[in-house]
C-alpha cells in the first residue's frame, strides 16, 4: 500500500471514511469524560439490578463524541446466578460495526475480579473505555457501583511563569519556557512538577563580621526541594563568645528561601565543638541568611565545618 494522507484533494474527493476520521481524530482529545473526580459519578445504582448514568455527561472515544442525553439513562446488569461474586465494568464503547458510541456493560466472571477492558486498535473490533466497577454477590438482587471514571485531561501547555493559563483545569500542565519548570494546577494552587535550578554559590562577602570563606556554599532546586551545602568558615577576628549569635557569609536568594519556616543545620567548629545554625525564612526580617546562633567559644584561626540541609519551596 503506498503511502497517504487525508483530507486532500486528491484522496477519495476529500471525503473521509469513518476508519479515517478515527484514524485523524484518536489524539485531538485523549479518550475520557469531560470534567474532573470533583464531579457527581457518572454512575449510581439504580433500582434492582440497574445502573443510572446521570444526564447531560459528555466524553470521547477515540475521536467519537457521546452524551448522556438529558435525561437518566439506565443500564440492565444480568442476575448473578453463580455462587461467588461477579464484577463488571460499566463502559463507553466504540463498536467498528456501526461506529457508534454507546454505554454498556462489560460483564465478568464470578469470582475473577473484574474482567478485561477490550481496547482493539485495528481497523475493526470494539474500544471501550471505563466510567465504573460493579459488584453483583450470587443471587443478590441488587448491585453495588464504584466510581472509575476515565478523564479526558489536559495537554501540557507551553507558558512562561508569567503568563500561566488564567482559568486552568485540575491536573492542568503547563511548562514554562523562561524557568524550565513542569506546574500542575491542583484545582486550588500550581505546584512543581520538575525543575532544576542547577548549582548555584550563595557566597555572600559581607563585611564587619569576622569570617573568612574556606570552602563554597552552595544549593541546587530540585523538582521544589532546596539542597544546600553550607561550606567551611575561619574566623579572622577576636574571639567569637558562646554566647553571640554572628552572621555567616552565605545568602540564600529569595526564590530559595522558605516562606516561613526558619532552617536549622549542624556544624562542627575547631576543638570538636558543635554549632547550630539557622537558615532564615522569607516571611522573617533576616531572610536568607545564615547565622552561628548556638555555639561555644570560637578563637581567632578557628574552623566552623558545616554540613547539608533540605528543604522545601513550593
Amino acid at each position: 500500500m503506498a503511502e497517504e494522507s487525508w483530507p486532500a484533494p486528491g484522496h477519495n474527493s476529500r471525503s473521509v471514511t469513518d476508519l479515517e476520521y478515527e484514524k485523524l481524530a484518536a489524539r485531538f482529545s485523549d479518550d475520557g469524560v469531560d470534567g474532573t473526580p470533583a464531579d457527581a459519578p457518572v454512575v449510581t445504582a439504580g433500582g434492582g439490578l440497574a445502573v443510572s448514568i446521570r444526564p447531560n455527561v459528555n466524553a470521547t472515544v477515540r475521536g467519537h463524541a457521546w452524551t448522556s442525553g438529558g435525561t437518566a439513562l439506565t443500564l440492565s446488569v444480568d442476575v448473578n446466578g453463580s455462587g461467588s461474586t461477579r464484577t463488571d465494568w460499566v463502559v463507553l464503547r466504540l463498536d467498528r460495526a456501526t461506529w457508534a458510541v454507546t454505554a454498556a456493560i462489560r460483564k465478568g466472571t464470578p469470582g475473577a475480579g473484574a474482567p478485561a477492558l477490550v481496547q482493539d486498535t485495528g481497523d475493526t473490533g470494539l474500544y471501550e473505555i471505563p466510567l465504573a466497577l460493579v459488584t453483583l454477590p450470587g443471587g443478590a438482587g441488587s448491585v453495588t457501583v464504584k466510581r472509575a471514571e476515565l478523564y479526558v485531561g489536559t495537554r501540557v501547555r507551553p507558558c512562561t511563569s508569567t503568563t500561566r493559563n488564567p482559568s486552568p483545569t485540575p491536573g492542568e500542565l503547563g511548562y514554562e519556557t523562561d524557568t524550565g519548570r513542569t506546574v500542575q494546577f491542583t484545582g486550588k494552587s500550581w505546584r512543581t512538577i520538575t525543575s532544576s535550578s542547577g548549582v548555584i554559590n550563595v557566597n555572600s562577602l559581607i563585611t564587619g563580621w569576622g569570617w573568612e570563606i574556606a570552602t563554597d556554599s552552595v544549593l541546587e532546586e530540585r523538582n521544589g526541594n532546596v539542597h544546600l551545602r553550607l561550606g567551611s568558615f575561619t574566623r579572622t577576628a577576636s574571639m567569637l563568645a558562646g554566647a553571640t549569635a554572628s552572621r555567616l557569609p552565605v545568602l540564600i536568594p529569595a526564590a530559595y528561601q522558605h516562606r516561613s519556616r526558619d532552617q536549622y543545620a549542624i556544624a562542627y567548629v575547631t576543638g570538636l565543638g558543635i554549632a547550630r545554625l539557622t537558615i532564615h525564612a522569607a516571611s522573617t526580617d533576616k531572610a536568607g541568611e545564615v547565622w552561628i546562633t548556638q555555639h561555644p567559644d570560637i578563637h581567632n584561626g578557628d574552623s566552623v565545618l558545616n554540613g547539608t540541609v533540605s528543604w522545601v519551596v513550593d
